[in-house]
């Protein structure tokens, strides 16, 4: 498999950032429309939701490329993205490719990491409000984005599931409480319902990646079960998607919000057919990452008619 990057370009690093997977970056618009009218076009909450997002991008891009140096030093993405590997892009894993090397990335993750805390702590200086509990999830947040691969290694000691939904999670609920200084249930499962939509693209690159992962240790549920405990883990998940969207009316959320979630549900049993009953993987991945920007249109359109 041969590269058109040229090595060290600003490809190699646009690449390296992954820039391309908008997801959860989608979370300051489900916070925009869960705002009151009032504030939507309110200056200074529009400046902090866009300092946030600035700042948000910077970590997650640090996140991401710390991910790829330590799948690269441990060998997992030189096995999950091999030449025997076509349906993987080379060319987004620099450091296998061979565009980007060790101390190049490295240094952009410490770079990205540094203007990302620089940004996060203007967000919550220009914040019109600052509660204990929302400034403690941007630090912890920010903490434990840059130690999901590096440092402790949280998705070498059996979190990277949950540190994948609840990222999504705090990306919802900490710009949200930094610009009403509150939340709601409408809030909470929402951005519940939000984090869960990278978790159900990640869990099947996770089936995918499963004899990569084995080998160097990396206890995800697809490398530590059966496949057929795998399946049932991710049609658990998928299962308390579904839950959460029939508990929204109960928590103060209009009584057809289900209803206009049906095509969320209709897409996530596609994808677990597409990928457990087809045994298409990567389609099945795709779909996920289709069915998350589907949700997040949804709730925006939804929370514009009744917030």
């Amino acid at each position: 498999m041969t590269t058109t990057i040229a090595p060290g370009s600003t490809g190699a690093y646009v690449k390296l950032a992954k820039l391309d997977i908008v997801d959860y970056y989608l979370g300051v618009l489900v916070v925009w429309s869960l705002l009151a009218p009032a504030l939507r076009f309110d200056g200074g909450v529009l400046t902090t939701m866009a300092v946030f997002l600035v700042g948000e991008v910077f970590v997650i891009v640090a996140m991401v490329a710390l991910d790829d140096l330590t799948g690269y030093r441990d060998g997992s993405d030189i096995a999950n993205y091999a030449p025997d590997a076509p349906a993987r892009k080379l060319n987004r894993k620099p450091l296998v490719a061979g565009t980007l090397t060790e101390p190049q990335v490295l240094r952009f993750a410490l770079v990205t990491a540094v203007v990302g805390a620089a940004v996060w702590a203007g967000a919550l200086w220009l914040a019109p409000h600052r509660p204990v509990w929302t400034v403690a999830l941007v630090a912890v947040t920010y903490f434990f984005a840059l130690q999901y691969s590096w440092g402790v290694k949280l998705s070498y000691r059996g979190f990277q599931e949950f540190f994948l939904a609840a990222l999504g999670w705090a990306l919802v609920l900490a710009p949200y409480g930094l610009v009403t200084g509150a939340v709601d249930g409408v809030v909470i499962v929402q951005a519940l319902i939000f984090g869960l939509g990278p978790l159900l693209f990640g869990v099947y690159s996770n089936t995918n990646d499963v004899a990569g992962d084995r080998r160097v240790g990396r206890p995800t549920v697809a490398a530590l079960t059966s496949p057929r405990g795998n399946k049932l883990f991710v049609h658990g998940v998928s299962a308390c998607e579904l839950l959460l969207i029939l508990a929204l009316p109960w928590v103060g959320g209009p009584w057809w919000f289900p209803l206009a979630l049906l095509p969320t549900v209709v897409l996530r049993l596609r994808q677990l057919r597409v990928g457990f009953g087809r045994g298409d993987i990567l389609r099945a991945r795709r779909i996920g990452i289709d069915v998350h920007r589907v949700t997040v249109v949804t709730l925006v359109l939804v929370n514009l008619v009744v917030r």
